[in-house]
């Protein structure tokens, strides 16, 4: 289901590409105050894909984790495009084990066409990187929220969307591929980009549909103060009822687990009387 206000969902797919939306340096500086950044995963380096520490949300102190594309070329470059690589993935889970150590909510932003896909990230084990968020972020006795502000690719976004909220901007987008990548391989024609973005009901709306996003956030005033505030207050009122929710780790679990489930059924025909 498209967004109302476009035709298609591939146009949803093209503004969620844009590179004049907000990223996710923006929105930590939009909604949060005294942010100190945190660098390194402790084993290889500093991925800048993937910005992360401490921060305010008014006054509650919590781990921010973001997904940094760029603006400009030179932003984008060295961000890596938005295109985590293992040591980005092990960076966040380092900061979200502290985050519980300490008792913090975490608050992720999410914005990749998915983990870069080099043969030097698979050497230095992208898929276990990824595994190990998904494995650990489910037991996490934290609160977490994920918000997903533009592209939302595969296990790339999965690695930070294992929360007890899901929110979604209205031109955002989450899908296990691009519809470029789906168009390829079943059609062997990336020209059908735009047929596939309907057929893997990847919009907002659809997420909401389908249950795997709690909620869609309105897009008017994009990046302005009125923007942020509001988000940053519903981050907050959505902190202070997690926080005092008991069982959380059970509840997130309980949640992803019946994604895809379904009930069977069987049909009598004449001819099975």
């Amino acid at each position: 289901m498209a967004n109302p206000k476009y035709k298609s969902a591939y146009e949803i797919v093209k503004t969620a590409r844009s590179g004049q939306r907000p990223t996710g340096i923006d929105m930590i500086n939009g909604c949060f105050t005294d942010f100190i950044e945190l660098h390194g995963d402790r084993y290889f380096s500093d991925d800048r894909a993937i910005i992360g520490g401490l921060a305010l949300l008014y006054d509650i102190p919590v781990t921010v984790i973001a997904i940094e594309k760029g603006h400009t070329l030179k932003e984008r470059t060295e961000h890596g495009f938005g295109a985590p690589q293992p040591e980005g993935y092990r960076k966040a889970l380092r900061l979200m084990r502290q985050a519980e150590k300490f008792k913090r909510p975490i608050i992720c932003f999410v914005d990749t066409s998915g983990a870069y896909c080099g043969i030097d990230a698979e050497e230095r084990g992208q898929g276990s990187a990824i595994a190990a968020n998904l494995y650990e972020m489910i037991g996490l006795k934290v609160p977490i929220i994920s918000v997903f502000i533009g592209e939302g690719g595969s296990g790339g976004a999965l690695a930070l969307a294992v929360a007890d909220k899901v929110w979604m901007l209205e031109n955002a987008v989450y899908s296990v591929i691009s519809p470029e990548g789906c168009a390829s391989i079943i059609w062997k024609d990336i020209k059908k980009a735009e047929t596939a973005a309907e057929y893997l009901k990847m919009t907002a709306y659809d997420a909401l549909e389908l249950g795997v996003a709690d909620e869609i956030i309105s897009e008017n005033g994009l990046g302005g103060d009125e923007f942020y505030t509001m988000l940053k207050d519903k981050l907050k009122a959505a902190a202070d009822e997690l926080t005092a929710f008991d069982g959380l780790a059970d509840a997130r679990y309980k949640r992803f687990r019946k994604f895809g489930s379904y009930d069977e059924i069987t049909i009598e025909t004449e001819e099975h009387k």
